[in-house]
């Protein structure tokens, strides 16, 4: 190729070379320009991933500390068995109510709902109470291990104005059923005893 050029007049080699840059700048312009909008894009790109990296890196990070938590979680509550959570959730809520100076006027039929570790029971009742024993009723049902709580209240004063009506929707928290634990492992047989059969 040098060769060649070397044979080439002076005006044949600038007409040579200028051919070549033109065409040189029509192969950038048919196949490089058109592809330098995509460098952002790929910067776009890189910079989401990089982003994403991060979040999984600090989920990770968490693991332990989220490993904890639902430990915490399914141990809390008490255990009580499905068949009798809705007598159980009953029975504190008609007994909190006597200590506290009241009797429950009306239950609603219990309802339940679950979720990854505690079977939940809703229950509304209708109050007559004065506002001492209502707040001495919601206080020390909330204080107790009893893992219930108030999802919903409701309250007007009643027509002579001495007492509250109260229409009271509770939530109790039970455990769900606790993991089995793990059959003990079938002791291995050693050689001495294969070797007495």
């Amino acid at each position: 190729m040098k060769k060649y050029f070397d044979q080439l007049r002076p005006l044949e080699r600038r007409l040579v070379i200028g051919v070549g840059v033109v065409l040189l700048i029509a192969l950038n312009w048919a196949f490089v320009w058109p592809h330098f909008s995509e460098w952002s894009k790929d910067t776009v790109r890189y910079e989401d991933a990089q982003r994403k990296l991060k979040l999984y890196q600090t989920a990770i990070a968490q693991k332990p500390e989220l490993e904890k938590a639902v430990q915490k979680y399914e141990s809390e509550g008490q255990f009580v068995a499905l068949e009798d959570q809705a007598i159980n959730f009953m029975r504190t809520i008609s007994t909190q109510a006597s200590q506290s100076g009241f009797g429950i006027e009306n239950y609603s039929r219990t309802t339940m709902q679950t979720n990854q570790f505690f079977v939940e029971q809703f229950q509304t009742i209708t109050v007559h109470a004065t506002e001492v024993q209502l707040v001495d009723f919601l206080y020390k049902l909330g204080s107790g291990g009893s893992m219930v709580r108030v999802s919903d209240l409701e309250l007007q004063p009643d027509p002579p104005r001495q007492h509250l009506a109260a229409n009271i929707k509770l939530v109790a928290s039970y455990q769900k059923n606790p993991k089995a634990p793990a059959a003990p492992a079938a002791p291995a047989k050693t050689n001495s005893t294969a070797k007495a059969k």
